[in-house]
Formats: C-alpha cells, structure tokens, sequence
C-alpha cells in the first residue's frame, strides 16, 4: 500500500492570495498526502505569503510566470514521491475530504490517473462525466507525468495531454465527482473583460491541444515504455 510519505501535493499558483491558503491547509490536512509544495509562478501579490501561513512543506518561487503545465513539471521535478496530487490553487469549498476521494482510486491501484470533477450540479456533473477531463484537481502515478512530451506541458495543454497519454497507453484513469467544490473564476478575480479574455486564451489552448495530442501519438507512445523503465529501476 502506498505510504503517505510517498505522495506529494504540489499547488501551481499564480496571483491566488484570496484562496491559496484554504487550499494548501486542506491538503495538510488530508491523510494520504506526506508533502505540499506550492509553486507560485511569477506571483506578485501575497500568494507566498498566504502558503507559507498556512502551513506549505515548501514553496518555490518562480522569478516569471511560466504558465500552468511547467509550473506542475518543476513541482514535481523538486519531490520524490511517486504519486503526485496536482491541485489549483483557485478553489473554494475544497475539503481533506475531496482529496482522498481523488486519492484513493490510484493509491489502491485502481486508476493510474484520477480527476477531480467540480460540483455543477448532479444532472451537469453527470454529463462533464463523460467529457474531456480539464479539471485541476487529479492525482497520478509520475510515470503519467514523465510520459508526456514536454511541449504538452505547457499552459492549459497539460490537461488533455495527460488524459491522451493514459488513453494511448491503455492505462486506466476516470473520475470522482467532488460535491462543494467550485473553483474562483477569472471574472471574480480581475473583471469581466480580462475574465473573458482569459476564457478564450483557455479554450483555444484546449481545441489545439486536442489536435496536436493526436498528430503526436507515436511520441507519447514511446515515451511511455522510457518512463515505465525509469520507474523500476
């Protein structure tokens, strides 16, 4: 069985001082993770700060904003643990609770990969079920993380170049839904115009991912059976 100390949370925050802290403390206090490194990436208000506070194993401090997907890879990069727990740093109503219920599909061997579905409802949450899994929230074994090229580890492409990597592969991953949890939306937290600005930056990186992820197949292929052999050894 998988050991506590053997499972690491690691938080990619940019500008989140208003959530950051309730994030990092239910991650401290979920039982099955041994490590929570926050990675704020070229933050410039008081997101350190609020980790630190709250009770962060460690926090490293990138000098510029590199984006989502390489603020994950150097997250991990800095622990050892062999299953990872990739968490926003956004979200509101976020339990220890939720995070063993992302947990324990993969640390019982279940799941090589699984997310985390945000509470839209019973009838909505049923449907995004069945759809692209793009929430934040997921743990995996690092092989799924190692397996990726890293140009798929870039900004929102991260999401679906993980889901291509499990399905290319054969490796099974799914979902949980995660009842209370919302996440801050951009609109909140700088304004309509610029909220919506961002939106479409994200769904544009998605629509291209899901293209560039298929027209890459053979790569993440091969990268699979390297990163399985680096796991062993």
């Amino acid at each position: 069985m998988t050991r506590a100390e053997d499972v690491a949370a690691v938080v990619p925050a940019f500008n989140e001082e208003k959530t950051v802290g309730a994030v990092v403390r239910a991650l401290k206090a979920c039982p099955l993770i041994g490590e929570v490194v926050v990675v704020s990436d070229g933050s410039t208000d008081r997101t350190e700060e609020e980790a630190v506070r709250a009770g962060a194993d460690r926090l490293l401090r990138l000098p510029e904003n590199v984006g989502k997907g390489e603020a994950m890879r150097r997250g991990a990069d800095a622990v050892k643990a062999g299953t990872l727990f990739f968490c926003d740093a956004d979200l509101l109503g976020f339990s220890p609770e939720n995070a063993v219920e992302i947990l324990r599909p993969v640390i019982d061997g279940r799941y090589d990969m699984c997310t985390g579905l945000r509470d839209r409802g019973p009838l909505l949450t049923r449907i995004i079920a069945h759809l692209p899994l793009l929430s934040g929230e997921r743990a995996l074994r690092r092989p799924v993380l190692e397996g990726v090229p890293p140009e798929f580890l870039q900004g929102f492409r991260v999401e679906i170049a993980l889901n291509y990597f499990c399905r290319a592969n054969g490796l099974p991953y799914g979902s949980v839904p995660t009842r209370g949890v919302r996440n801050f939306r951009k609109m909140e937290k700088v304004g309509f115009l610029r909220g919506l600005a961002g939106y479409l930056q994200m769904i544009w990186q998605i629509a291209e991912a899901m293209i560039l992820v298929r027209l890459a197949g053979r790569k993440f292929k091969a990268r699979s059976s390297k990163s399985e052999e680096s796991s062993k050894s």
